[in-house]
């Protein structure tokens, strides 16, 4: 290959470049990224950037003196592949014409209809929006967080210890019973509860209220909460429109084999917008976690330097972390499919427990607080078994 092309240049853009280089592909390397930063850190824009013990410096990826050799067109958008030529077209009217392509644009954050001008109301996925909500939290107000997941949590956690009012609004009757489970789910989300934090669930959002500014949260049972800062975490979308027509097939992001191999030759996918296959569950998912974006382009770029003859390998199972309250909570594997969950170390009151997933007996999940050690022990041992 004469020329590779990453599309998107956050953490999986990055570590696919490396993966280049370091498998001893010496060709021409373009990175292509929308926006106009470097690669930075994303997880502590809701921690330790929001919370401002941490500056922008601290979120570089890049290690001092490194040198991929690569073009890096950055603040150009992505438009189109053109399969034939195998060009990337992006906004600017620019081309990139490639022999081997990675897809590594990652996931946008959904927004909540009808909030588009609204003064006080943001997601947080970008630098940007971290910039933006940071420099609104400093300047005080009621802090309404919509929705309870990950980054839901953080925020309120992060704001929480700045001194503001929060209120979380899920939706669902238990925040994180998706990843968690049920069991699991709530005695995670009751460190908002410990810490003050209203938690208000089962309820949906009807709309926001305020001419200029956001004045307050309207839910659907009839409930008004004041606010003068909403933040909207309700998940992200993958960033893969400009590929249609380009014979990449897409389903809940780019649909991709165990080793990221898409159904176009010469192109692989990485990151949060890459749908793999999962061998061991026998069906795709899309991992949107800081570890799979690491991790998986090493696979992904020696499918791609093989020109697809390599048997894929067994992805390790997904694992995640998030800090909130104080608390240090990790998880690996897939909560989905458990038919039980036991804590088998601490006190779940005490939020210091280590509970481990299991179908029929067989181990698939194990869920830390504040118990790193014997979490990655039992990290290890999931690995080793599923």
């Amino acid at each position: 290959m004469r020329t590779v092309a990453v599309v998107g240049a956050s953490l999986a853009g990055l570590s696919a470049a490396r993966c280049l280089r370091k498998q001893g592909y010496d060709g021409r390397l373009v990175l292509i990224g929308d926006e106009p930063h470097r690669p930075y850190d994303r997880p502590p824009l809701s921690k330790e950037f929001l919370a401002g013990t941490i500056g922008e410096a601290d979120l570089v990826l890049e290690t001092d003196g490194e040198d991929l050799r690569a073009e890096w067109l950055l603040g150009a958008r992505a438009t189109g592949l053109d399969p034939a030529r195998r060009a990337v077209r992006l906004a600017d009217g620019r081309e990139v014409r490639a022999d081997g392509v990675v897809i590594a644009t990652g996931a946008a954050a959904r927004s909540l209809p009808g909030s588009e001008g609204l003064a006080g109301v943001h997601t947080l996925r970008t630098l940007d929006d971290a910039r933006a909500l940071r420099d609104e939290l400093a300047r005080g107000g009621r802090l309404v967080v919509i929705g309870g997941g990950f980054i839901g949590a953080e925020v309120a956690s992060t704001a929480c210890a700045l001194g503001r009012d929060v209120t979380v609004i899920e939706a669902a009757p238990t925040p994180l019973a998706g990843p968690l489970g049920e069991t699991m789910g709530a005695v995670v989300s009751g460190l908002h509860a410990d810490h003050g934090v209203r938690l208000l669930c089962g309820v949906g959002v009807k709309g926001l209220s305020g001419e200029r500014q956001v004045e307050a949260v309207l839910l659907e049972d009839g409930r008004t909460v004041p606010a003068e800062i909403v933040v909207v975490g309700v998940g992200a979308r993958p960033c893969v429109e400009w590929l249609e027509g380009s014979g990449v097939q897409l389903d809940n992001g780019v649909k991709c084999g165990a080793d990221g191999r898409t159904s176009l030759a010469g192109v692989v996918a990485v990151g949060d917008c890459a749908n793999w296959y999962d061998p061991r569950a026998g069906t795709h998912r899309r991992v949107e976690h800081w570890t799979g974006a690491r991790e998986r382009p090493d696979a992904a770029v020696a499918t791609l330097l093989a020109g697809g003859a390599l048997e894929p390998g067994v992805p390790r199972p997904p694992y995640f972390w998030s800090d909130q309250y104080g608390v240090k909570i990790q998880f690996a594997g897939h909560a989905a499919g458990a038919d039980s969950v036991t804590v088998e170390e601490g006190v779940v009151d005490d939020r210091n427990v280590l509970a481990v997933y299991r179908r029929a007996g067989v181990p698939v999940a194990v869920l830390g607080m504040n118990q790193p050690r014997l979490f990655m022990r039992w990290r290890k041992k999931l690995a080793a078994s599923l």
